[in-house]
């Protein structure tokens, strides 16, 4: 089965290598190595770049990221498919260049200052999380779409960066079953709860609001 890989591409780094950065010493800790992959800085002049800031009204934040799941949330109750895509892409974007950032912090402090590392590659970790449970929600809005061949790339990044014996990866590699992309299922991960087709959930704070089909 061929599926047309036409998501938008963009690094992302699994929470797995993220982790391992706590097993290295401080002395063999190595800034990440320069490629035409990586993070480039920011321009301020430009608008169409995010912007960081500590504000909460700021887009490339955290609290942005959560205010554009709370969006799609809205906009997948109101069965407004295309809008909730939007926000939910818009969503993983501002998640995965956060944790890109933060685990760039996390190399250069390493070996300097541990707490300040510590504590970058926490936040990396965290945003990382966030960016894949994005993918995943946005993954089901493209099931509900009948578009498979956008949700079979998404559900794979998701299974690469969480690993099949988490939770995430347990419900990506679920989706994948139920949409005949893979045909056996994994024994070794146990049994996950699918997800009704066409129904697909923006969770925020732990609530989960599904839409209801129209008739």
């Amino acid at each position: 089965m061929n599926f047309a890989t036409t998501v938008p591409w963009f690094r992302i780094t699994s929470l797995s290598a993220i982790a391992a950065l706590s097993l290295l010493s401080p002395v063999n800790a190595q800034p990440f190595p320069n490629s035409s992959n990586q993070v480039q800085p920011i321009n301020p002049d430009n608008p169409n770049n995010l912007r960081p800031s500590a504000q909460s009204s700021s887009l490339l934040s955290i609290d942005g990221g959560k205010r554009l799941m709370a969006e799609a949330s809205s906009a997948v109750s109101a069965q407004n498919y295309p809008e909730a895509a939007k926000k939910l892409q818009e969503a993983r974007q501002v998640f995965n260049q956060l944790s890109n950032f933060y685990q760039e912090l996390n190399s250069s402090f390493s070996g300097i200052d541990n707490r300040v590392a510590d504590d970058q590659r926490r936040k990396a970790l965290e945003t990382a999380q966030m960016r894949d449970e994005a993918t995943y929600q946005l993954a089901l809005v493209h099931r509900a779409q009948n578009k498979p061949e956008l949700a079979v790339p998404l559900l794979v990044q998701i299974i690469k960066s969480q690993n099949p014996t988490r939770d995430l990866g347990k419900k990506a590699y679920q989706q994948l079953l139920e949409l005949g992309f893979v045909d056996a299922p994994n024994s070794k991960v146990g049994d996950s709860t699918p997800s009704p087709y066409g129904t697909p959930s923006t969770t925020r704070s732990g609530n989960t609001s599904s839409p209801r089909k129209k008739k």
